[in-house]
């Protein structure tokens, strides 16, 4: 009776292992993709994720489930942003494609609504990279059980507009320069908001608006702005120029030595190519941009997450974009699918709310009850920069170092440097 329970034991034992490794793998979780997959902002959301993907699997994935990636081209930058496309690509990666998590790019408001209604309709997460609308948030707000599945990692357009009022003081503070130019391309509402901030702002600060510009987009050539510009007596020219039209903005300032710092907003300045395409007349331009571009370690992950973008893909991420859908699918989604231990949707939502942890841009990334990213709101004990930083870098002799927020250009010991002609900074 021994031998037969024993070899029954055995028996059994031997079919359980043979029945339990014929079980199929558990089924990866597939993290979708949409945006516009064939322009910029798409192709660094499409590679920061992808780079994500493969380091998170090598490390053995999450909840013992490997990621896996599924993408649809939503067209949302290709004027004119027709939301019949975008909505079948969200919908079709949802229904078809089988996304778990979505993260997508975002852009217009009138892509974005249909999105989270999209989301909602299917109780589907979706974390945005690029869409700062404050309308979006405020429907979480508004109406929680419908909108909880909206996330967002990009500041938003309240915060950017105050951000660029800081700046604008600190730049003053630095120079103790009082005379200030706006030169911004006409890029709808979001220039506008800011324009009317600080047209309506700086003057409570001792500042003097001396000329405030409006640049059509198609515009390259900056020469009649900046002989009126210096026209106006301007020490400090806060401009908002995006894309390849602040290559020849750039070389004009120069080319003319005019006699103005440059603080302000230019989308493309950021990139590491920048300075060879001014052939260095960037050098002493300051721009709002991420720590990713230059080198300083504001968290324990930005240089790895550098060197390991610039090893996969040759290049540096185009905007914030890559970063952001990198440290989303990196990071921010992986710890809250630990901490709840499921992918249950009502149970990851919960987690991502309660999330506090360090990404490539921010030293602790905390979503606010809005579902927004939290940026600057510290205290003594509380730091802002522990936050979501809006930073601002200067070229200097071809690498950008951060000169705002004051303690982390401190913190790089890194100075505010001016220009290398004549100017107002003579005297001071």
């Amino acid at each position: 009776m021994i031998a037969v329970i024993l070899i029954a034991a055995i028996g059994g034992g031997a079919a359980y292992m043979l029945w339990n490794t014929s079980l199929p793998p558990p089924e990866d979780i597939r993290i979708g993709i949409c945006g516009d997959l064939d322009m910029p902002t798409g192709i660094a959301l499409w590679r920061g994720v992808t780079l994500a993907v493969e380091q998170v699997n090598a490390e053995g994935g999450v909840l013992g489930r490997n990621l896996t990636i599924v993408g649809e081209d939503d067209d949302g930058t290709t004027p004119p942003g027709d939301v019949a496309v975008a909505t079948n690509a969200l919908t079709k990666l949802i229904t078809v494609d089988k996304a778990d998590f979505i993260v997508a790019y975002g852009s217009l408001d009138t892509i974005n609504m249909p999105y989270q209604d999209i989301c909602a309709e299917h109780k589907k997460i979706i974390i945005t990279t690029g869409t700062t609308s404050l309308s979006l948030t405020q429907r979480v707000l508004d109406d929680y059980e419908r909108y909880k599945y909206f996330f967002r990692t990009l500041t938003n357009d309240t915060i950017n507009v105050a951000g660029m009022l800081g700046d604008v003081l600190t730049v003053a503070n630095y120079t103790g320069f009082t005379k200030v130019a706006l030169l911004f391309q006409d890029l709808g509402n979001f220039n506008r908001q800011i324009e009317s901030t600080l047209t309506n702002s700086l003057p409570n600060y001792g500042l003097e608006i001396v000329y405030n510009g409006l640049v059509p987009f198609t515009v390259t050539d900056f020469t009649s702005y900046f002989a009126a510009i210096e026209a106006s007596g301007a020490e400090i020219l806060v401009p908002i120029i995006v894309d390849q039209a602040s290559i020849p903005f750039v070389k004009e300032w120069y080319d003319r030595q005019s006699p103005v710092v440059i603080w302000g907003l230019m989308s493309s300045m950021e990139n590491v190519g920048f300075w060879e395409l001014t052939e260095g007349k960037c050098d002493t331009v300051s721009f709002l941009g991420s720590p990713i571009y230059s080198e300083y370690p504001l968290t324990t992950k930005t240089l790895l997450t550098r060197q390991a973008y610039i090893e996969r893909w040759g290049e540096l991420p185009y905007g914030q974009s890559g970063v952001l859908a990198y440290d989303v699918v990196r990071f921010i989604l992986p710890d809250a699918l630990k901490r709840a231990g499921t992918t249950e949707t009502e149970a990851v939502i919960e987690a991502l709310e309660t999330t506090n942890v360090e990404i490539s841009v921010a030293r602790r990334f905390v979503f606010s009850s809005s579902h927004d990213v939290m940026v600057g709101a510290g205290s003594v004990n509380d730091p802002a920069e522990d936050y979501m930083v809006m930073m601002m870098l200067q070229w200097q002799n071809g690498t950008q170092v951060p000169v705002k927020p004051e303690a982390i250009m401190k913190e790089a010991e890194a100075t505010y440097k001016y220009p290398p002609w004549p100017g107002p900074w003579d005297n001071r």
